[in-house]
């Protein structure tokens, strides 16, 4: 089995092929160890310790080491336990446990306005078709979290969190997408 390796716009982050599917639906973000208990490949990768970050996508592992971690000592043993995980067809996740992630209790998000359904519905569709495949190029995600008064509320999730260019792509690429199709969007900030 050979698994790729592609570099991201985050420095930290690198993008895993393993040539097969990762995820059937959706996609699941770890941000620390406790969140990927979970899932005993992101458990086994978080072990290694110089992890900061696990993002299951379609097709992809992307994985964020911590700063000052040099990718040529992380990257064998990243792919080490990536081969046994896929060579010996391990579940994805723990039994019981989602396959997707939910909302942190903290993010302060609002709740959509029913009178506002088509608007959102023409956000989504373009976050669908537009957005989320050249993210999910980059080795992430972004997800709809809400509209509120002509504002845009997106998570950035995998390579796309934390990386240098995340907020040039929020503002000058998916605002100006949105505001152009969408007259009522304002603004789109990043939760």
């Amino acid at each position: 089995m050979l698994i790729e390796t592609e570099a991201t716009p985050n420095p930290a982050t690198l993008k895993f092929l393993p040539g097969r599917t990762v995820m059937d639906a959706g996609t699941r973000d770890f941000a620390t160890p406790e969140e990927a208990e979970a899932s005993p490949l992101a458990e086994a990768i978080f072990a290694l310790g110089d992890v900061t970050g696990v993002f299951f996508g379609r097709d992809f592992v992307s994985v964020t080491a911590a700063p000052g971690t040099d990718w040529r000592d992380l990257k064998p043993d990243v792919l080490a336990i990536l081969l046994d995980h896929f060579a010996a067809q391990m579940p994805l996740f723990k039994p019981a446990s989602a396959g997707f992630a939910v909302a942190s209790e903290h993010e302060a998000i609002p709740t959509d306005d029913p009178a506002d359904a088509e608007i959102v519905a023409q956000i989504r569709e373009l976050i669908d078709t537009r957005v989320r495949p050249a993210v999910a190029n980059d080795g992430g995600d972004i997800v709809y979290r809400g509209f509120d008064k002509g504002r845009v509320f997106l998570r950035m999730q995998g390579a796309c969190s934390g990386c240098p260019s995340s907020t040039a792509t929020l503002k000058n690429g998916i605002e100006q997408l949105l505001k152009y199709y969408v007259p009522e969007v304002t603004e789109v900030r990043a939760v």
